[in-house]
């Protein structure tokens, strides 16, 4: 089975990759696409580009589609890009997304491969610990919701961070998983590539919402 697994390189990607590895799976391509204008309805905007980083460690070749983030148009873009490829399916990370899952089932109905998307739905707090269980180092890239403050920006989740994000997410009522938009990740390590990525650079504060500013990336094998 010929796949490419659609990946913004944060956790539910990852996930969604290393699923495929463990069905043994020829996955061929690891596709980002890159927002060039503000926001998008169905695609993560920062920090994607560092899956070229990932790629390189897996030995995997990394396309990376350019899009405005239109609402009619991003699919299209990313269809365009498969369409050049010899695949049987495509593996994304959604986990409640309706609006994300359902326009690429009907975007790989129309190119003719399969589309997977093995966490959908996966229980949020299994979905986590999970993750750590199994070895993701994910990396906090980005908070944006009460609860999550500057502190959180640049920390790798391990168990006992995880039970006090827990302990936020019934406090503050935010999705433990982030799959609000609460925080976003990058998993620098894992059971889907060998080797891992160190990351240099500096957390980037406003008071209510910030970014880990991503300066260096290191691939160590």
């Amino acid at each position: 089975m010929r796949v490419a697994v659609l990946s913004s390189g944060g956790k539910d990607s990852a996930a969604a990759w290393w699923w495929a590895m463990c069905k043994g799976w020829d996955i061929t391509h690891l596709i980002t696409v890159r927002i060039t204008g503000g926001d998008s309805w169905m695609f993560q905007v920062p920090g994607t580009h560092l899956v070229e980083y990932q790629a390189k460690l897996a030995g995997i070749e990394w396309i990376q589609v350019d899009s405005k983030g239109e609402q009619d148009t991003e699919i299209e873009d990313l269809e365009i890009a498969l369409s050049k490829l010899n695949l049987d399916g495509i593996v994304s990370g959604a986990l409640r997304s309706d609006y994300q899952k359902s326009r690429i089932e009907r975007m790989a109905e129309r190119l003719n491969i399969k589309s997977w998307t093995p966490l959908w739905h996966q229980k949020s707090r299994s979905h986590m610990q999970g993750l750590i269980q199994n070895g993701f180092q994910v990396f906090i890239t980005g908070v944006s919701c009460e609860g999550l403050g500057k502190e959180w920006i640049g920390r790798t989740l391990d168990t006992s961070s995880l039970q006090e994000l827990e302990t936020l997410s019934g406090k503050y009522r935010f999705n433990v998983d982030g799959e609000g938009g609460e925080y976003e990740t990058l998993i620098t390590a894992g059971p889907h590539m060998p080797g891992r990525l160190e990351l240099d650079g500096e957390v980037q504060w406003d008071g209510r919402r910030g970014i880990f500013e991503i300066q260096h990336v290191h691939c160590i094998a």
